[in-house]
This record gives structure tokens, sequence and C-alpha cells, in this order.
């Protein structure tokens, strides 16, 4: 484990200087990612700075310099409400440190400083995601103190045989920013609790955050009677093609048992087939039982991805 005291040696003993990530950053984190990654991502990390400019209070994307040089750069973004989150936490999106550097304390530095401006804000844990042979990644989780999460991530390819005849039975169409107050509708019936703050910045995220608009809405008589909010993405955790994720989807509970959950996934599955996207994902809590059912009859399954968090004591 990488203790705060040997991250704060490393940095001293190196010279390294971290700093928040800018704009004029961008080129350098682009160069060193398709060093590692063996392609260019320029589209993603210009996204992800983005976003960073429009609510900085979301983001944490910090930089590491080597005599003043850019080696290094981490991103995060706060969660508030995805995979059924009852409080804020901290997202460990990407993080790299260009290879001639590595081995020298660049990336405990910027674990250790992603940590520290994340006690600052009151988050309490970060989470991240690896694929299972990503084994430089998992040996730096461990280093860093990460442990296995209980959280269980699915994953699939998108099954278009899945129920194809609910997209006629259904009205299901793509989100749009009027929906905003019917879904949190939904969402109220659902859990109790008023995540309208929430829900708009994803229904907002939807229409500038994300490469693909994808988020959909169910439609009885109407008024909205389901949805599910998903992005499609290229970057997050080391991925290196374009994943449907599925942060959250809600059917009114007075349309329970009307197919609608199913028919959201069955057009979303569709749209996802015709983009040339094929894989989707998602994180279900540890617990929730029916979540779990519903997305295994969808088709997903556990992934090859494990999920890991870090208290923040």
């Amino acid at each position: 484990m990488v203790s705060k005291n040997s991250a704060a040696a490393a940095i001293a003993r190196e010279g390294l200087t971290v700093r928040p990530l800018t704009p004029a950053d961008l080129a350098s984190v682009v160069a060193i990612d398709a060093e590692l990654a063996g392609r260019s991502r320029n589209a993603y990390f210009e996204r992800r700075l983005a976003a960073a400019r429009r609510e900085p209070g979301m983001h944490l994307q910090l930089a590491v310099e080597e005599k003043g040089a850019l080696a290094g750069y981490v991103l995060g973004r706060v969660l508030e409400g995805e995979f059924g989150r009852d409080q804020p936490e901290l997202r460990l999106e990407v993080i790299g440190v260009k290879p001639a550097a590595q081995g020298r304390g660049l990336g405990a530095a910027l674990g250790a400083a992603l940590e520290k401006e994340a006690r600052g804000r009151g988050l309490k844990e970060i989470r991240t995601m690896a694929l299972w042979r990503a084994h430089a990644l998992l040996r730096f989780l461990d280093r860093a103190g990460y442990r296995l999460a209980r959280s269980h991530v699915l994953d699939c390819e998108a099954n278009t045989d899945f129920e194809p005849q609910l997209r006629d039975e259904v009205h299901v169409g793509v989100m749009e920013q009027g929906d905003l107050e019917g879904i949190a509708r939904v969402d109220r019936r659902l859990t109790g609790r008023d995540r309208r703050t929430y829900l708009a910045r994803l229904v907002d995220e939807a229409f500038t955050d994300s490469a693909i608009r994808v988020s959909l809405t169910a439609r009885v008589d109407g008024g909205i009677a389901g949805f599910v909010m998903a992005r499609v993405d290229l970057g997050d955790f080391g991925r290196a093609e374009p994943v449907a994720v599925i942060d959250t989807v809600g059917v009114d509970p007075l349309r329970a048992r009307e197919g609608i959950g199913r028919a959201l996934l069955s057009q979303l599955f569709a749209n996802l087939a015709a983009l040339r996207v094929e894989r989707v994902e998602t994180v279900v809590a540890p617990g929730n039982l029916d979540l779990m059912a519903f997305f295994y009859r969808a088709g997903l399954r556990p992934s090859e991805r494990l999920a890991f968090v870090k208290p923040l004591a």
C-alpha cells in the first residue's frame, strides 16, 4: 500500500509538481495516452476537460509535472445517484503516466493528490473499475489501498433479439430535455426521494457530454412511465472500444408488470446495434436482487471488469 508519506517523499525526491489539469494540457494528455493505449482518444479527453469547465464542482482533474513537463494525469468525477448510490463519491475515470517516467512514484503522487482533494470536498470513497487482465493497473490499485467492491459489474452484447415485439407495443423514444419533470416524478415514486438535481445533471449530460445520445423514455397515455439513463463513451477505465453504460433505469410503480422496463432495454439494444456499439454495461448495488434479476433476464452477466473501492478515512 502506498502511504501518504511515501507519496509526499516521492514528490520531494523527484522534484514533482502536482497541479490542476487545464485545457492547455489536452495535447500532452492525448500524446501520453496514445503511448499507453496505442491509439489516439482526443475526442474523449476533449469532452472530459470540457465537462470539467462546465461543472468544476463535479470533477477532479490533476496533472503531474516532472522537471517542468507534464508526465501524467488523473481524471475523476463525482458520483451522486448513479447505480443506486445515496451519497456522493468519486469515480476514478482514468490515470496515466508516460512510459519513460514510470517507476518513479508519479502515479502514487497523483493518487495521493486525488485523495486529498476528494477529502477536502467531503467525499467518503473513491471507486473505479479495471479489467482483470490489466495487471499493471491492478498492481497500482493494490499498492494504493483499493479493495474489491461488493458491487456487481454486469455486461453483455447489445442483444437485438431481446423482446423485439415490445418495441411495437410500448412507445419508447429518445429522451428530450423537456422530459425531466416526468422522469423526476417516476423516480420519486420509486425511491421516495427527490433526486431532481441529480437527474437534471444526467439529462444535461445526455445532450452535452456523451459521445452519442442514447438515453430513452417510455410513454403511456402521453405521460412518461419509465426511463433509462445511458451514455456512450470511449476511454473510462481503460476501455479501447465504445461501451454503453446504464447509469439508472426506472419504471413508474403504477405501471409495473406492463413490460415497460423490458421495452426500454429492447429499444436501447436495437439503437446501440444500429450505432455499432456492441456492449452494454451497468453496476448493481449489493442486495438489489430485483434489479439484478431484471438485467439477468435481459442477458447481462458478470463482467470481466472488477469493481474497486477505497474508503477515505
